[in-house]
């Protein structure tokens, strides 16, 4: 029977560490959607589909519980619970997090700090002018990083690396519409601005409503709707 896999295999330059690679791998794949809330996982199709044998996939599934994105059951197996509204409480723990080390870094950023974010968010305009979504998406990493660097929080950074919804491909689509992009564009602009005149309060807030606000376009991208808040 024909099965459609909905996770990449591991490459092999990626053996050495292999566990993180398939923790990568289910993960990206989980928070894309592609695996349904409550849905079984078969660990013998998951290993089969990455390349690998059972023990780097139960290892990678362990981290997964851990993080609270599938749930084992004696005796029926493993099963996905992420879903609309456990996206959106990640979306929001992020916020709370992101919202907190853009505090510190209008706090601490250097003079320099500051002008790499201006750069960076120049080129956002020029992206953003010419439809370069690969582009964008690149200096929406780099410019975030800048601002993790510019607040020397390292452990939030930590914590919120783990809060991450995105993937790749709902990124791109949701880039690709100019309303999008113009709104990100002008959020990126006004944190940047806080930042640079030392404004805590202002850069705390903009950069939670900018999380909350990109965080429930790709939830209702990802899931075809808005999560409810009410239990199944």
């Amino acid at each position: 029977m024909d099965r459609t896999k909905r996770v990449s295999p591991v490459q092999p330059m990626f053996l050495i560490n292999l566990r993180d690679h398939v923790h990568e791998s289910l993960r990206k794949a989980i928070i894309a959607g592609r695996f349904s809330d409550g849905e079984r996982l078969n660990e013998r199709d998951l290993a089969l589909d990455l390349g690998v044998s059972t023990t780097p996939l139960k290892e990678a599934l362990r981290q997964l519980e851990a993080e609270g994105l599938i749930r084992t059951e004696a005796r029926r197996g493993v099963f996905v619970t992420y879903g609309p509204q456990q996206a959106e409480e990640m979306s929001l723990a992020r916020a709370a997090l992101e919202s907190m080390i853009a505090r510190m870094a209008a706090k601490r950023a250097s003079r320099a700090d500051v002008e790499v974010l201006r750069a960076q968010v120049a080129d956002m305009e020029a992206a953003t002018r010419s439809g370069d979504v690969e582009r964008l998406i690149e200096l929406n990493e780099l410019f975030h990083g800048q601002i993790h660097e510019a607040s020397g929080c390292d452990y939030l950074r930590r914590l919120q690396g783990k809060q991450q919804i995105y993937n790749h491909t709902t990124r791109v689509g949701l880039l690709r519409e100019a309303d999008e992009r113009g709104r990100a564009l002008a959020e990126h602009r006004a944190i940047l601005d806080a930042i640079a005149a030392g404004d805590q309060d202002a850069a705390e807030r903009i950069m939670r409503d900018h999380i909350v606000r990109s965080g429930q376009r790709h939830i209702e991208t990802v899931f075809g709707r808005a999560p409810t808040g009410e239990k199944p």
